[in-house]
């Protein structure tokens, strides 16, 4: 069995260290992303964006690359190995997975570009503290904010 990385994949590794050693270069960078509003700075995010990062791990129909969880994995390395700060795994991976996995197509189509472009960011809310995991101890509620309402499929 061949563990090697594709020809594509090891570019792609390349770029995404290359990225992230010349963005979090010192202890002094990551801090300054992480002094930011949100926690790390947006202008890097767009960066992510405009390398195709954060479209990934969707498909193209869906106007991502289609890569899977190898890209997904060499991607997480090089971001884990640097501690930066920006949310890729819980919006890309969690929020845009469940999306990918659960959502209707109006759905992917009214959320990944946003997404996919820098613009817009995921959330996946799966427990709450009081809850202690009991699903039947919800007490947070929802409420429409965006044009396309989300309701599940049947």
């Amino acid at each position: 069995m061949d563990f090697d990385l594709s020809e594509e994949q090891s570019l792609l590794k390349d770029t995404v260290q290359r990225w992230a050693s010349d963005t979090y270069a010192s202890i002094e960078d990551l801090a300054a992303a992480r002094a930011q509003p949100l926690g790390f700075a947006e202008a890097k995010w767009a960066e992510l964006a405009e390398l195709g990062l954060l479209g990934l791990p969707f498909c193209e129909a869906d106007g991502g690359f289609g890569g899977g969880p190898v890209e997904t994995l060499v991607v997480m390395e090089a971001l884990g190995r640097v501690m930066a700060p920006e949310p890729y795994f819980a919006s890309v991976i969690l929020g845009g997975g469940a999306l990918r996995l659960a959502g209707t197509e109006a759905q992917r189509a009214a959320l990944l570009p946003g997404l996919m472009d820098g613009t817009a960011r995921l959330a996946f809310a799966h427990s709450e503290v009081q809850a202690r995991y009991d699903l039947n101890d919800v007490a947070t509620a929802a409420s429409a904010w965006c044009s396309t309402p989300m309701r599940p499929r049947r």
